[in-house]
């Protein structure tokens, strides 16, 4: 069941970023540039967790350092894939998109473009005509899901007034 706690892990992390790079966004305090200062820290991060950890890891284990044509063509696409939806989400954002409607849209679609490529790479037994009722209800249920989840999410709580500055009078005179 590890493949279960780290799919959690993932989603945990992937609902956490979403509101942490707009935040992000936000507090670079460049409303022309500040989506795209913000996505150059991810890649920093990127670089961190995605090349100097597993760079480590494989010295640490003693492996290989080969890297079939397959094998790193296809994870080079993986990784252009993930970047460009990451820098699709700040443009999202910057088209005045809120985290909750442009993730939940993300994350109810990404399932169902993963499902259908996942089948045009790896066709079903049967082929297409073989395609299970409920699949398909699931799919349908999880693009009306993502859309009610972004049309009707709560609205966050106005923001307090500035306190009243105190006039201080000259009673010098």
């Amino acid at each position: 069941m590890n493949w279960l706690v780290y799919s959690l892990m993932t989603a945990f992390f992937f609902g956490v970023y979403g509101v942490a790079l707009h935040s992000g966004s936000i507090g670079m305090k460049d409303p022309e540039a500040g989506r795209y200062k913000a996505f150059l820290f991810v890649g920093i991060a990127y670089l961190v967790i995605a090349v100097v950890v597993p760079l480590i890891l494989l010295k640490v284990q003693g492996a290989s350092f080969h890297f079939p044509v397959k094998g790193w063509s296809w994870s080079f696409v993986a990784g252009l894939a993930g970047a460009l939806g990451a820098f699709f989400i700040i443009m999202a954002f910057g088209a005045k998109g809120t985290p909750s409607a442009v993730m939940s849209i993300v994350f109810a679609g990404a399932p169902i473009v993963n499902a259908f490529v996942s089948m045009s790479m790896h066709p079903p037994r049967g082929g297409f005509s073989g395609i299970p009722i409920p699949f398909m209800i699931g799919v349908v249920l999880a693009a009306v899901g993502g859309c009610l989840v972004a049309l009707y999410k709560p609205a966050p709580a106005p923001k307090a007034p500035p306190a009243p500055v105190a006039q201080v009078s000259d009673q010098s005179s």
